[in-house]
């Protein structure tokens, strides 16, 4: 489900898959006034993120500084393999 914000879409509505996870400008908001991201940043590769701090992050839905991500992103609740198998996955990518 990353795909879903994190890539560019192109002028069909399909993904952009040259540039899978690589941020994207999110075309929707919420209908009230919230903290809320307008960008998915980029994720492949995982740039900014130690293994440890991703894994962590995938386990407990708490950003590197240790508060929730901000909407619209979900607070995961990774069993510990998969988070480590998502990590895995997110750092093989070409960013």
């Amino acid at each position: 489900m990353c795909g879903n914000c994190h890539t560019p879409r192109d002028d069909h509505g399909q993904f952009d898959r040259s540039q899978w996870l690589q941020g994207n400008l999110l075309d929707f908001k919420p209908d009230h006034p919230m903290p809320f991201a307008a960008v998915a940043p980029p994720i492949a590769g995982l740039p900014g993120f130690t293994d440890e701090k991703a894994v962590k992050f995938l386990e407990t839905g708490l950003d590197v500084t240790g508060k929730p991500a901000m909407w619209p992103m979900p607070q995961f609740r990774f069993n510990h393999g998969d988070a480590v198998a998502v990590a895995a996955y997110l750092r093989s990518l070409k960013h």
